[in-house]
């Protein structure tokens, strides 16, 4: 039995594995940091990255999460067969778009709660540089050092690199939870109906802008004509509707870009963020002492797909009635 399982010391004259006292002290840290970074103010501050092109990226990622989703799924299913290389090059994809918020929370996550040094701004460039950062660390030197070759070490640096954005990557799902469950405050408030999502709440618009349509040019006023069609309906073409279901997309894929300013405090309030850090310091913690394979997988990806069967659902269930 190893000396991590009988408590015998170590070289380091303690009773764990070398390594395992700094992962430690990095958990002992998580409260710290989610309390800076994931409450107001902080969040405040993380989203002001978001102002600019994050605001054309985050369309592009709701479009591209089911890829993503796909993705991983397929991965699992290569590795079940027994494919593991299969698996791995296909979980190491990077489908999402690498917001500007999404770089700034794998540099903090570096600099501030593992307490590596990195170059902010050529991490900002250049991917790599997460995966060099790791390698070079002194923290972890001794660690890296007892690698075999040059190149199992290289493939760490990138498998950590790969945990740092699939983590970060989970703030695209969720930011799309947080609005989904927004079109549903707005849709049970302003059209009594269930919507999950905007391709539900779009044929309610649709109808509203077709009957606000109607009445301006009813041509015996708009007083008598908001009577007639409180009456009898006017419904919206199809292409109008369409054309709502294709705007309220995007302006839903923008608030998605700003939602996490929401959503980090009611995470941090529920444990939710402190749990999500704990599993990435176990992977990494995994990959750097090459105990096994525990590769961090983002749930929330799931959960998102999962809200927008269901509005998928609910909108055909609308049109059958219909």
């Amino acid at each position: 039995m190893d000396s991590s399982s009988t408590g015998a010391p170590t070289a380091d004259g303690s009773g764990h594995p070398p390594g395992r006292d700094y992962f430690d002290s990095r958990r002992a840290m998580i409260d710290a940091f989610v309390a800076r970074h994931f409450t107001w103010p902080g969040t405040l501050r993380l989203h002001g990255a978001a102002l600019g092109w994050d605001i054309l990226r985050a369309p592009l990622n709701v479009v591209l999460s089911p890829v993503l989703v796909l993705t991983r799924i397929a991965a699992y299913l290569c590795r079940r067969a027994g494919w593991p290389a299969g698996g791995d090059w296909l979980a190491r994809r990077r489908i999402l778009l690498r917001t500007s918020v999404a770089r700034r929370v794998e540099a903090l996550i570096v600099t501030d709660l593992l307490n590596l040094p990195l170059d902010e701004e050529a991490a900002a460039r250049d991917p790599s540089a997460l995966a060099r950062a790791v390698l070079a660390a002194p923290q972890l030197r001794e660690m890296i050092r007892a690698r075999a070759s040059a190149a199992e070490a290289d493939a760490l640096g990138r498998r950590v690199a790969g945990a740092l954005g699939e983590y970060a990557a989970t703030r695209s799902a969720v930011a799309e939870m947080t609005t989904t469950l927004c079109v549903l405050v707005v849709g049970a408030v302003a059209f009594q109906a269930l919507t999950p999502g905007m391709i539900s709440m779009a044929p309610g618009v649709a109808d509203a802008m077709a009957r606000a349509s109607a009445t301006a040019a009813f041509p015996l006023g708009q007083t008598l004509g908001g009577m007639w069609y409180g009456v009898f309906t006017a419904d919206a073409s199809p292409w109008v509707t369409g054309a709502t279901v294709a705007g309220l997309v995007m302006i839903g894929s923008v608030i998605a870009a700003f939602a996490g300013v929401l959503a980090d405090p009611v995470q941090s309030r529920l444990g939710i963020h402190r749990r999500r850090l704990g599993r990435l310091l176990d992977t990494l913690e995994e990959e750097v002492l090459g105990r096994g394979d525990r590769p961090f997988v983002a749930r929330e990806h799931f959960y998102a797909r999962a809200l927008d069967l269901w509005d998928a659902v609910a909108s055909a269930v609308r049109i059958f009635r219909s």
